[in-house]
């Protein structure tokens, strides 16, 4: 039987100092059991996003290395990014690929948390299928008031951590690690200056303020060109597909009379949702996943 596969996807509080984000990445690399799949950085939010997979107790031992690694490295009392974040470490998640449950997934978010607690001493959130309460199942609610509103944040009953200290690492905040099916970090990027028009486009398409269900959106500027973007998080690509939210954010954009400059995918993401794409735009009458070659020879063997 094949081995079973688990996909974590860490994000950290980095963009900027390639030399901090291109050790982490060497260390991943060499732990045993471990394929490091993507790795991405941003330096508007300031923030690199890691994928790798592996069976579970492969795993386990890559987050032990990634906060062996991260905690001397980075300090958020000097972190600065467009991204929200609480902790040097964010989030990790843990997803099913192969020979492998949701389950599976829950009962490696709740092992590693422990780990990451007892190990590092810094508190640990469990959010989506393995939150404790239902009010911690939303990654946007844990996250609220970022590093800096930790402290107080930590006083409410509430906002307790799952596992670890009652107050927030001095330097390394808290992290939120959780079990979720694939999500899809996508970003639209905007031909205009103007944040004010993608924070209007953002709260038009998330599904929090009555736009598109299963996505989560906000407005933020990007330094380094003449363009603003809506950033996004597609918690349900079957759902809510990605041809949908870009319709939505042109179609709003068009409000404004702004054009969409470009796009871009964080980390990877299943091929479903770009053949669904391709399908929608080409509007291929006949569409099913067979007609693609490798999907079919794939099916056959």
């Amino acid at each position: 039987m094949p081995k079973q596969l688990i996909e974590c996807i860490p994000n950290i509080s980095e963009g900027r100092r390639a030399e901090v984000y291109d050790e982490i990445v060497a260390a991943i690399k060499a732990v045993p059991g471990v394929t490091l799949l993507d790795h991405t950085h941003d330096t508007d939010h300031n923030r690199s996003v890691l994928t790798f997979v592996g069976p579970g107790e492969a795993l386990k031992q890559a987050v032990r290395v990634l906060y062996t690694k991260v905690l001397p490295l980075i300090d958020l009392t000097r972190h600065s990014g467009a991204h929200p974040r609480m902790g040097a470490v964010d989030v990790v998640p843990f997803v099913p690929i192969r020979n492998a449950t949701m389950q599976d997934c829950v009962t490696l978010a709740l092992e590693v948390g422990k780990m990451i607690a007892e190990e590092f001493k810094v508190p640990v959130f469990l959010y989506e299928e393995a939150a404790s309460a239902p009010h911690r199942g939303n990654l946007s609610d844990i996250r609220k008031g970022e590093f800096e509103g930790l402290p107080e944040k930590m006083k409410d009953p509430r906002w307790h951590p799952d596992y670890g200290p009652a107050q927030p690492h001095p330097t390394a905040g808290a992290t939120a690690v959780g079990a979720r099916m694939p999500l899809i970090a996508y970003n639209i990027n905007l031909g205009t200056s103007d944040i004010n028009v993608a924070k209007q486009i953002a709260k038009a398409v998330r599904g929090s303020s009555g736009g598109l269900v299963y996505v989560k959106a906000m407005g933020v500027p990007l330094a380094n060109r003449p363009a603003v973007q809506v950033s996004m998080n597609l918690v349900n690509y079957k759902k809510t597909p990605m041809y949908r939210v870009f319709e939505m954010v042109r179609a709003e954009a068009q409000r404004y009379g702004v054009p969409i400059v470009g796009s871009e995918i964080v980390g990877l993401l299943p091929q479903e949702a770009l053949l669904e794409a391709a399908a929608y735009y080409l509007q291929v009458e006949n569409w099913s996943p067979r007609l693609v070659l490798e999907n079919n020879l794939e099916a056959e063997s």
